[in-house]
Parts: C-alpha cells; sequence; structure tokens
C-alpha cells in the first residue's frame, strides 16, 4: 500500500475519533434531558415503598414518609457559575428548592472542597457567608464535611437542603395541569445578571457606569423565594418550580414535560429588568436562557389572585402564559408562533 495511502487512512480514522469523542462529550452546565433519561434515570431503580417522590427529569426535591402525616424533603445542589458570594448564592439556591416543594426548611449539610492553596481565611469567609443566610431564613447548619483537594480549582459547595411538610401538602413539579395560568415572580436573568456583574465588573464598566452595574450586583438581594412560595401555597397552586440554570425557557420545558403537557407562552409578558437587557446585550447572550434563581414558576387556576397577593408583599409577578394539552411548546412574539427546544447549557458559562 502506498505511504500516502496509509497516511490517508490514518488521517481518516484519526478523524472519526475525534468525531466519536466529541459525540459523547457533555458540555457544561446541566446536563441534557437526552442524557439524563439515558444514563442516569435508566440506572435508578425504585425499592422503598416511603419514597414519595422519586428522582425524575424536572424534579428539584425528594419526599419520603416519616410518619403517617408527615414527610422529609431533601435537595442537593452545588455552586459552580460564581467564585463570588458563594456561601450565599449555595444556600438560598437549595432552599428555594425546598420551599417549592411546600416544605418548611428546616436547615442544611454542606460540603466543602478547597484548593490546595486555599487560605483558612476564605473557609472561614464560606462559613460567615452561610451562617448569615442560615439566621434569616432561620435555619441550621446541621453537619458536613470540609476538605482540601488536589482537584479542584476553586471551593467548590453542595448543599443538601432538609425539610418537612404534612402528608397531602407536597408540590411537585409534574402536577401542572392544561389550563393552568402561568405566574413568574420577579425577571428574567436575576441571578446571572448578578453573578456577571460582579464577577466582570471590570470588563462592563468600559461601556456602562459603575452605578448600573452596581444595581445589577444587588440583585443578589432578591435570591430567595421563600416568601413568594408561602403566598402562592396559601392562594393554592398546581405547582411550583425555582427557575435556575437554562433561564425561564429551561424552567418552563422541564415543567412542562415532566407533566406530559405543553404551553403557550408570550414573550413580551416574561419580565425583564433594563440591567439584565444590557449585559445580555453587551456579551450577546439570550436573557431567557440565562440563570434565574430568585424567579419562581408557578402552575395555578388563580392567577390573577396569586399575581395580586405577592405584589401587595412587594414582590413582582406576571401571568405570562397557560399550560396546554399535548406536547406543543410555544412562545409568542410579536404575533408569531415558535417553537421552544430543551436548553442545552446556560448561557452563564459563555462567560464564565
Amino acid at each position: 500500500m502506498h505511504t500516502f495511502l496509509k497516511k490517508d487512512i490514518k488521517q481518516r480514522k484519526e478523524l472519526l475519533l475525534a468525531k466519536q469523542k466529541r459525540a459523547g462529550q457533555v458540555k457544561t452546565g446541566k446536563v441534557s434531558e437526552t442524557v439524563l433519561k439515558r444514563s442516569v434515570f435508566k440506572q435508578i431503580k425504585r425499592r422503598r415503598s416511603e419514597v414519595m417522590l422519586h428522582a425524575e427529569h424536572g424534579e428539584d426535591c425528594t419526599a419520603f414518609q416519616v410518619a403517617p402525616d408527615e414527610m422529609v424533603v431533601l435537595s442537593t445542589d452545588p455552586i459552580t457559575g460564581t467564585a463570588q458570594e458563594l456561601g450565599i448564592l449555595s444556600v438560598h439556591t437549595t432552599i428555594n428548592d425546598i420551599v417549592t416543594s411546600g416544605a418548611e426548611a428546616i436547615g442544611i449539610l454542606v460540603s466543602i472542597l478547597l484548593p490546595e492553596n486555599a487560605r483558612e481565611i476564605v473557609l472561614k469567609r464560606l462559613m460567615g457567608e452561610m451562617e448569615s443566610v442560615c439566621n434569616q431564613l432561620n435555619i441550621e447548619i446541621l453537619g458536613g464535611h470540609t476538605e482540601v483537594s488536589p482537584i479542584v480549582k476553586q471551593p467548590l459547595l453542595t448543599i443538601t437542603g432538609v425539610g418537612k411538610v404534612k402528608k397531602g401538602e407536597l408540590i411537585t413539579t409534574k402536577d401542572l395541569k392544561a389550563g393552568d395560568e402561568l405566574v413568574m415572580t420577579k425577571w428574567t436573568g436575576l441571578e446571572g445578571t448578578a453573578i456577571l456583574a460582579n464577577d466582570h465588573m471590570e470588563e462592563l464598566t468600559t461601556r456602562y457606569t459603575k452605578e448600573f452595574i452596581a444595581g445589577a450586583k444587588e440583585f443578589l438581594q432578591e435570591i430567595s423565594v421563600v416568601k413568594e412560595a408561602h403566598i402562592a401555597k396559601k392562594v393554592g397552586v398546581s405547582c411550583m418550580h425555582d427557575i435556575t440554570e437554562g433561564g425561564v425557557y429551561g424552567a418552563l420545558w422541564e415543567m412542562a414535560a415532566a407533566s406530559g403537557i405543553g404551553f403557550e407562552v408570550e414573550l413580551e409578558r416574561i419580565p425583564i429588568r433594563q440591567e439584565t437587557v444590557e449585559i445580555c446585550e453587551f456579551y450577546d447572550l439570550n436573557p431567557y436562557q440565562l440563570m434565574s434563581g430568585g424567579c419562581m414558576l408557578i402552575g395555578t387556576s388563580h392567577g390573577s389572585k396569586l399575581v395580586e397577593a405577592l405584589k401587595q408583599e412587594g414582590i413582582p409577578a406576571a401571568v405570562i402564559g397557560r399550560a396546554i394539552e399535548g406536547n406543543d411548546k410555544v412562545v409568542l412574539r410579536e404575533g408569531e408562533r415558535f417553537y421552544l427546544e430543551p436548553t442545552k447549557s446556560d448561557e452563564l458559562y459563555k462567560v464564565q
């Protein structure tokens, strides 16, 4: 065989192997629905009768019965999108999951991995941030694990939230019903905007004023959804879902997919702040697929009543659409219909 032919075959094999390798890789951020179903949920078997809420796509919590009328609710989250305000974000993110299930939060378990060059002051700061949030929410740090590891480049926190709920009061993502109105609280991209403002203030001030960016950083003060979850539960809801990675589009998809139905939402009704618009334009990001911790998506038959109840407590909210029969996931924009696809990765990771 000629040398050039051998070389050509070798190159073809290398290209094929590279293509196969790329096909097996998962992208930064949440893994896709397809990968979750194929490589995660297919491996999980159900064995315990006490478990009332099993591992499923779109569900951020699990729940198991501990007494005839009471259940324990658990949720776990890592924080990987930022090194700033890590302790604050980690606690709120996990407790937001707990309260959207209708549960009362009790405390958290904390796993902290520190890089080899980390100073003790970093650990002390993280613990101080977490304890300050726990004090605000009247919950406890129940225990955990702290370790220095050469495999991490920056502090990595994984938080497990613990809560309790009366039997019959558990709220799940999969209980959205056709005809329910979809209520969204606060504004899209809330968390991602704050993270970008915190992590990239120097770069952003080449175009915007320091005061403008400082206002975006203050979005973190709105990161908790405990108050709105309590209000929504009193008004009456079918389901609640906190909007995190993948933004409002990702949350809409997860809620509808978990419930086996579709939705129609109007883009113009989705609340958005000017700070988010500007920062997303600066980095060429889609604000509707940007991390939105601090926002909730709620399915309810009392949309207007819920919006009014939330506004009376100073929480911005809007009815952005409704759940529908079938599987169509539709966004209406200036009278045109667009079919939503699963969010592949949060927009934040394009910049981080």
